[in-house]
């Protein structure tokens, strides 16, 4: 598959690195000293270039900036527009270090959000629950268990392709359904932020235990 990324950070990084070897990547962003930079630290084959390039590139487009920055970075990407028929995989959790609580956007998840804001594209929510080091491990198993990773998304082909992706970085991918469940795993998210930022080890996970599979 071909994977855009809009931004060039810790969790750009780690993701990229596992799928850097199957896949076709390119880094994009508004300071294209770091998108070179981390392109050329995956490999000799990985482009790098705007975000609207990013766009162009992929059929996935990783949103990979702070939250913050999201629409910020669609709007630099083409909006609308250069994002229909494309998969938007948003990592994003919408939480301020000030409360730890995960922000409503009128009583809907981020990710809703972000498909109001490209309504022909396909948002798929994954990879929101762990900081950037669990997904540089190689697989990342805890307690002899696989990382469960729990995605969502309206549109099937989309979470099909999302859930290779989950595959590719040695974890089980676990449907939860609509893309309104990103309204759980959002402040999931908020709870692992929460206890990293009080001191938890950068490992600290919350993984989904299912005695029927061993």
């Amino acid at each position: 598959m071909k994977i855009g990324f809009i931004g060039y950070g810790s969790m750009a990084e780690a993701l990229a690195s596992k799928w850097v070897e199957k896949h076709s990547i390119f880094i994009g962003g508004r300071n294209l000293e770091k998108a070179e930079k981390l392109a050329k630290k995956l490999g000799e084959n990985v482009e790098f270039g705007t975000e609207s390039q990013a766009a162009d590139f992929g059929e996935i487009i990783v949103l990979a900036t702070p939250h913050q920055a999201v629409f910020e970075a669609i709007n630099a990407a083409g909006g609308r527009d250069a994002l229909a028929g494309k998969v938007l995989l948003d990592i994003n959790n919408p939480v301020e270090t000030s409360d730890f609580l995960a922000k409503s956007y009128d009583g809907v998840s981020l990710s809703e959000k972000i498909a109001e804001a490209a309504p022909n594209a396909h948002v798929v929510k994954a990879f929101n629950m762990c900081q950037a080091k669990v997904w540089q491990m190689k697989p990342p198993v805890f307690d002899g268990r696989n990382l469960v990773v729990m995605y969502c998304g309206d549109n099937n082909q989309a979470k099909e392709k999302i859930a290779v992706l989950i595959e590719d970085v040695g974890c089980e991918a676990k449907d939860i359904g609509d893309l309104k469940y990103a309204r759980m795993l959002e402040p999931a998210a908020a709870i692992v932020i929460k206890l990293l930022f009080s001191g938890h080890n950068p490992y600290t996970v919350l993984n989904l235990i299912q005695p029927e599979i061993k």
